[in-house]
């Protein structure tokens, strides 16, 4: 049944439509995940459906008794709340705000529920808008890009919460791997369509695999379309002798389909950001050394001792939590925070290019021109001039939005900006901090290939596991406890995490069998009344969930599965999701337990 249903929905955005005629249905138990390039109108539309906006023309109606929820993609509390009162001021019912808010914030991983809200990270400010969200007990929440600025950690946490809940939910992402676990139907705001929004169920690689479909057949119909085009031209082109016994209503049938054709050709033009960094071209070897470096921030031992040599195609892709130090070490390899020990060496005349995640390099109140070229009209790239038309437009900038304010911009737009005054700057060293947060898809790919053909050394830091994975050649983990490890790949790491988790529970099963442990009844008032339910219940949930798990295996190896592509698809995705529940039931306890010691 149908909880919003939008029809013929249109919006314009100055004198030309963003977007029109979209119809679009959410259901019950829906999980759907809208797509589409930067400036389709994405965040538009899921704020009309929520009942944030009013569309400019068209019909978005809600199920009576339905109870929206709304996440936004910038989050903002006011100073002074604490994160209980936060999500206070949406709980539902009215009678339990106190019970849901304590549930909402411990399903988020929150240990202290009296900090305050605009003290925390950028990820553990978009949990806590997650939790406000989840307080208010949606039957429909939606979502514009919730991974932006979570950890991976995070992103699993969601991908978990999302599946297992009982409320549809709408959401706006880039994020590929997150799609793919997390999405049931897929929407393509785009203008390529002739609707202009593709729908296809499944998860995103199923989407893609509908999609590619899709256009195939269209592009053969194009074919079919231009032939028989071109032949009622030349007929048309015959003169009006040889028109004269022919009927009016092919005359009539030659325009509609060279409209159409040019209708055609017209959606199919589609555009890409040209990203290419700039290297020096720097022969030297050892372009930074790192030895023995330690930094502590907030109390909070970041790393200890690290050693590390960036070398020229080196591909680093930092992995850890929020909190963990990514950052802080990115501003420390380019000298704009010092070490607390150890020493940092750089190459003479080294030349880093960084991207900040917050964009403070961006002045709001410049022009879009002169942010691009800030000394005329043009630009020098790589010894050529270029107009600052031709580079906007490189950059999928119209021309009349040069003289817009950059605090105009939307959050994609102000990231290709940045990339495009980087690439300017030559480069021994890329220090990216998250790069990725708002790029749309095609953007993000193109991205990628730009990485991966850069000669220099990157180091990366992102949330997008599908880009760290493809780009990366060693990821470097920092595990917040001051330690920090390199692995070979992303995978790699994953396992690693695991194994920890496991050095975790070892840990525990041990401390709570030495004699002279302090008695469980003494250690559990350190617990609040919900945690200490959620102790003694632990270690049964583990012996559950490991269970299942098992039982999922068991079925992966059996004949009738292996021969069933679509059931070992489902089964592999379900054994993902019950193994990622016993990593966090491993991780909580060992939260739990550390407040017992």
């Amino acid at each position: 049944m149908n909880l919003v249903n939008a029809q013929e929905l249109a919006r314009t955005f100055g004198s030309k439509p963003l977007f029109e005629n979209i119809s679009l249905a959410v259901n019950e138990g829906d999980r759907l995940a809208l797509i589409g390039p930067n400036g389709a109108g994405k965040s538009t539309l899921l704020q009309m459906l929520a009942g944030l906006q009013d569309p400019d023309s068209g019909i978005c109606s809600v199920r009576r008794q339905t109870r929206l929820g709304y996440v936004p993609q910038e989050v903002t509390f006011e100073p002074g709340l604490s994160v209980t009162e936060v999500v206070l001021e949406s709980a539902w019912p009215l009678e339990e705000r106190d019970v849901a808010a304590a549930n909402a914030l411990s399903q988020a991983g929150f240990a202290d529920h009296d900090v305050e809200a605009v003290k925390l990270s950028g990820g553990w400010r978009k949990r806590l808008a997650i939790c406000r969200g989840l307080a208010a007990k949606p039957d429909l929440l939606f979502l514009d890009e919730p991974t932006n600025h979570l950890d991976i950690e995070g992103i699993e946490w969601l991908e978990k919460l999302l599946n297992n809940a009982r409320f549809a939910t709408m959401l706006v992402s880039h994020d590929r791997y997150f799609l793919d676990n997390v999405a049931m139907r897929v929407a393509e705001l785009n203008k390529v369509y002739p609707e202009g929004l593709f729908v296809a169920d499944g998860n995103y690689s199923l989407f893609l695999e509908r999609r590619s479909e899709y256009l195939s057949a269209r592009a053969q119909y194009q074919d079919s379309l231009a032939n028989q085009v071109r032949r009622e031209v030349e007929w048309l082109q015959r003169g009006p002798k040889a028109r004269t016994t022919k009927s009016k209503a092919r005359i009539d049938s030659a325009g509609r389909m060279i409209d159409e054709l040019s209708d055609m050709q017209t959606r199919s033009r589609i555009s890409t950001a040209g990203l290419d960094f700039t290297a020096s071209g720097r022969k030297t070897k050892k372009l930074i050394h790192v030895e023995n470096v330690s930094k502590t921030l907030g109390g909070k031992l970041l790393f200890d001792r690290m050693n590390l040599t960036l070398l020229p195609g080196m591909r680093i892709g930092l992995a850890g939590g929020n909190g963990t130090g990514k950052t802080t070490l990115l501003r420390i390899l380019k000298g704009d925070l010092p070490q607390d020990s150890g020493t940092v060496e750089s190459a003479e005349h080294l030349k880093i290019v960084y991207f900040d995640q917050n964009r403070d390099a961006l002045d709001p109140d410049q022009t879009l021109r002169r942010a691009l070229a800030p000394h005329g009209d043009s630009i020098i790239f790589r010894d050529s001039t270029v107009h600052v038309a031709g580079w906007a437009k490189r950059f999928l900038f119209k021309v009349e939005q040069l003289d817009m304010p950059v605090a105009r911009l939307s959050g994609g737009e102000k990231a290709r900006l940045l990339i495009a005054q980087l690439m300017l700057q030559p480069a021994d060293v890329l220090l990216l901090d998250e790069p990725t947060n708002d790029l749309d898809i095609p953007t993000l790919e193109v991205l990628e290939e730009s990485l991966v053909d850069f000669p220099g050394a990157l180091i990366l830091v992102t949330h997008d596991r599908f880009l760290l994975d493809r780009v990366s050649n060693l990821v470097l983990g920092l595990h917040g406890d001051g330690t920090s490890e390199l692995y070979a790949d992303y995978y790699q790491w994953e396992q690693g995490q695991v194994d920890r988790r496991a050095s975790v529970k070892a840990a525990a099963q041990a401390a709570s069998k030495e004699p002279g442990a302090k008695s469980a009844s003494n250690n559990k008032k350190k617990l609040s009344y919900h945690e200490t339910r959620e102790w003694d219940t632990m270690e049964q949930r583990i012996l559950d969930a490991e269970k299942l798990v098992e039982e999922k295996h068991v079925l992966l190896e059996h004949p009738d599965v292996v021969s069933n592509g679509v059931r070992l698809q489902e089964l592999c995705e379900e054994m993902t999701v019950a193994q990622s529940k016993v990593n966090d039931l491993y991780h909580r306890w060992g939260e739990l337990g550390a407040k017992l010691q």
